[in-house]
């Protein structure tokens, strides 16, 4: 069997949204179930575009983990490498649109979540070094055996491959802010493409500027440096050509899982050879068709959907 075109690997849960905006998690809510993680959501954003992707991760025994597995398979995404950890829970996040642009998130992942557990005999090296896009989430280099199994996984492939680092940080998720940037020190060194947020870029890097965090990705050795600015767009550098792409115009709902829609449809663009401003404005207009709605991986878009989005965007 062919390597898939998308490796994901890290985190995942179940995701609880709360329907009621501004209400807060000490008031009265209810709540709509999705399924949720930065790297999960990737991994279903790049299948609905029409990549084919493997998602390694590990869930609970129980009656959640047999509804994401189920989820991701309705979704075309290759499961064959979550594992069910007996004994363990399948981690839960809560999100109150406190406020909407930037929810609230309570994250329950127990002592050890499952997620964290990924060690390398678990996939098959050779699947790991022939796919075209590797994507890894700085959280997945938080704690336990997946932070080691990542980090020898990009070590093992060459420079002229796709190795995506998502600088998507969870501070709940690390000891410290100063162990979360040495991580990512690390972690940048061994990637080919760099993307983050304005505030990750400062966790990872101690800069927010968008070309002033570009510049030191670019420096540290990646070859593509992508900045997500939010209202302001977004910035995409090469050492030879910087492109700023403008933001989609969107009726927001929930910025949750904006990020993750963009980088799936930054995994598709790089598969495709996309140029930066292509590639720009598909991701900004994923990430804006997420933001439109209230969940994650229940609202990535197909291919004619995102077009549909960036037509009526003009």
């Amino acid at each position: 069997m062919s390597a898939p075109d998308v490796v994901s690997v890290g985190r995942i849960s179940v995701d609880l949204y709360a329907q009621e905006p501004h209400h807060g998690f000490d008031q009265q809510q209810s709540f709509q179930k999705s399924v949720g993680g930065s790297p999960t959501n990737v991994a279903v954003a790049a299948s609905q575009l029409g990549s084919s992707v493997a998602l390694v991760t590990k869930v609970g025994d129980d009656a959640f983990g047999d509804y994401v597995l189920s989820r991701l398979e309705g979704w075309g995404v290759d499961t064959r490498y979550i594992e069910k950890v007996p004994g363990t829970q399948t981690p839960l996040a809560f999100a109150a649109l406190t406020p909407p642009e930037t929810p609230t998130v309570m994250f329950y992942r127990g002592e050890a979540a499952p997620d964290t557990r990924v060690k390398q005999a678990d996939v098959p090296l050779d699947v790991i070094t022939a796919a075209g896009v590797l994507w890894i989430s700085h959280t997945s280099l938080a704690v336990g055996d997946t932070s080691a199994t990542c980090l020898e996984w990009m070590r093992a492939r060459s420079k002229d491959q796709h190795t995506v680092l998502d600088l998507d940080y969870r501070p709940t998720l690390w000891a410290s802010k100063e162990e979360a940037r040495e991580m990512a020190h690390t972690a940048i060194s061994l990637s080919t493409v760099v993307v983050g947020n304005r505030e990750e870029c400062e966790v990872a890097l101690g800069v927010d500027d968008p070309d002033s965090a570009a510049t030191a990705i670019l420096e540290a050795g990646a070859g593509l440096a992508i900045v997500k600015m939010g209202a302001d767009g977004a910035l995409l550098a090469t050492r030879e050509e910087r492109v700023r792409v403008a933001p989609t115009p969107i009726d927001l709902v929930c910025g949750l899982g904006a990020g993750d829609a963009f980088g799936g449809a930054l995994c598709h663009g790089l598969l495709q050879g996309w140029d930066l401003e292509k590639m720009g404005q598909m991701a900004n207009a994923a990430g804006g068709y997420v933001a439109s709605q209230l969940t994650c991986a229940d609202a990535m878009p197909t291919m004619p959907e995102l077009m549909k989005t960036m037509e009526s965007a003009g």
